[in-house]
């Protein structure tokens, strides 16, 4: 089930939301963990045994660590494998074959596998809670049926944040449930509902129909709008998922910490990666990055540890090789900007052109790889990246279509809302105090949702784009 659904919407969010409401506060952690797993059996029912089977392991796991402290180190390592087990064979195993293949000329036959809708999310909260446990960053949680709720509450099931335990332990336990936060969630599910609908699935139907073709086909204009499109499309659709995330969860009594923090406006790769994905970013840095030896160990080393979290985030993100060419480019302008000290160069150069000249660096190098992320492999990616930058020999007789065929005028409208969205221009709406302004901020967001219900009972384009990761 998804949250841009007429079945979310108007029938499961309401029962579940006025179940919630009237019940006593010792049921509301039941009334959750019973839609949470309706919610996710809904669209793959045969995949919830292994969700089941996740939190299995990782609540005896977890009680073997605090009971075995003599054996922890192995404990540990034995339940982060089986949750390894499960994500590398879903999302990862044909992907393996087919490259053993390539490399050895084998012909073993890929194996018909559909990934669990989810699993990278919640088998990387999964294992963050039982390394807060190993840390003692936490108590184990001994009730089986509050950890089954940490790892498939559906608010963040699907498509994050990811969040991680120790965030929300005490959450789990007692939560306050009031009309601010119930007010104040609605609102900011309501924002990201518009943001899905509205602009990411506009934006992405522009670049759908210029990815789809040859890049010999279009020209150089064509080729940057499929890339602005596709950044603005991936923009507004994660960020929309994790702010209906995050509404949801406030309208349960949850506070999830933030997942985005307008990062087009960053003037560096290490600037965006703070604003981008921050739940995944700041997972890794815990749990991957620090363990390592962070930047305690030496320049090299900080450098290798860099280029080894860059690289597993591409690999996150999904089985094929544009995704690991992805990180591996994000990954080489940090460690770039490591060794040139960044934050100390923005300190010492203060001049708004060099500020300028920054930001568009920064745009460029994330549309670029982009441009990777969206490609189907990196053949084609090669190909769509030599069309911007003029390097690709395009006849005009090749040409199938110009540039209004991919782009109308509603559509220039939406390109340009997406272009004012991305900035902080709105950034406090939802804080400010003055009655009329509210009144006019309500009125406007009564107007979002009726536009985003009538996009959503269309059906005519509604992808849902992290099946990929």
């Amino acid at each position: 089930m998804l949250f841009s659904s007429m079945t979310f919407v108007f029938m499961f969010l309401p029962i579940v939301l006025l179940l919630y409401l009237v019940s006593k506060k010792e049921l509301h952690n039941p009334i959750l963990l019973i839609a949470s797993i309706i919610f996710y059996a809904w669209g793959e029912p045969k995949y919830l045994a292994i969700m089941l089977l996740t939190i299995l392991i990782n609540y005896f796991g977890a009680i073997a660590i605090d009971k075995f402290q003599h054996k922890k180190k192995l404990i540990l390592y034995l339940t982060i494998t089986a949750n390894l087990g499960f994500l590398i064979y879903f999302k990862y195993f044909n992907f393996l074959i087919e490259n053993f293949n390539g490399i050895f000329h084998a012909h073993i036959h890929p194996l018909n596998i559909i990934m669990p809708i989810g699993i990278s999310f919640y088998t990387f909260q999964a294992l963050s809670y039982v390394v807060d446990v190993y840390r003692k960053e936490c108590n184990v949680q001994k009730d089986i049926y509050k950890l089954a709720l940490y790892i498939c509450l559906f608010p963040q099931l699907i498509a994050g944040p990811i969040v991680k335990y120790h965030d929300v332990a005490e959450q789990i336990d007692s939560r306050e449930v009031n009309f601010e936060k119930v007010n104040l969630g609605v609102k900011r599910f309501i924002i990201g509902l518009a943001k899905k609908m509205l602009i990411a699935n506009t934006m992405g139907a522009i670049a759908d129909k210029i990815f789809i073709q040859d890049p010999h086909t279009f020209s150089h204009f064509t080729a940057w709008l499929g890339a602005l499109s596709y950044s603005f499309q991936l923009y507004f659709d994660f960020s929309g998922y994790s702010d209906m995330a995050i509404g949801l969860g406030l309208i349960f009594g949850f506070r999830f910490l933030e997942n985005f923090n307008y990062p087009y406006i960053s003037k560096s790769i290490t600037e965006f990666w703070r604003r981008w994905h921050i739940s995944l970013s700041t997972w890794f840095k815990q749990y991957v990055y620090i363990p390592l030896g962070g930047n305690r160990t030496g320049k090299i080393k900080t450098l290798r540890n860099l280029g080894i979290v860059f690289l597993l985030t591409g690999i996150w993100h999904g089985a094929a090789w544009n995704f690991v060419v992805w990180g591996l480019w994000h990954g080489l302008f940090i460690i770039a900007e490591k060794i040139i000290n960044i934050k100390e160069f923005e300190q010492k150069y203060t001049k708004w052109w060099i500020k300028t000249l920054q930001h568009l660096y920064c745009i460029l190098i994330f549309i670029i790889g982009w441009v990777m992320f969206r490609a189907d492999n990196m053949t084609y990616a090669w190909q769509y990246l030599m069309n911007m930058f003029g390097l690709l020999n395009i006849h005009t007789n090749k040409i199938m279509y110009e540039l209004p065929y991919y782009i109308d005028t509603t559509q220039v409208i939406i390109l340009i809302t997406a272009i004012l969205c991305s900035v902080p221009l709105f950034k406090n709406i939802l804080d400010i105090k003055n009655k009329f302004a509210r009144a006019m901020i309500n009125l406007w967001l009564l107007i979002l949702f009726v536009l985003s219900a009538s996009a959503i009972a269309a059906n005519t384009y509604n992808p849902f784009i992290y099946f990929r990761f």
